[in-house]
C-alpha cells in the first residue's frame, strides 16, 4: 500500500493517463471470464418479496393486535 503524501510529477502523470485512458472491453479483466461474475441472482427477487411480505405481516400483526 502507497503511504506517501504527495506523488511526484512522473508519478502524477502516469496516475491520470491510467486514469482518463479508456475501458478495454475487448480484453476484460481476469474475473469477468469466469461463469459465476456472469451469472445474475437468480431468485434473489423472490427472497426479498418474502421478506417484504413477512416483514408486513408482522407490522400489521403488532399494529392490530390489542
Amino acid at each position: 500500500m502507497d503511504t506517501k503524501e504527495s506523488k511526484t510529477a512522473q508519478e502524477e502523470y502516469e496516475h491520470l493517463r491510467e486514469v482518463r485512458m479508456p475501458e478495454d472491453f475487448e480484453h476484460p479483466e481476469p474475473d469477468e471470464d469466469q461463469p459465476e461474475a456472469k451469472q445474475s441472482p437468480q431468485n434473489l427477487h423472490w427472497v426479498l418479496l418474502v421478506a417484504a411480505l413477512i416483514a408486513g405481516a408482522i407490522l400489521i400483526f403488532t399494529l392490530v393486535w390489542p
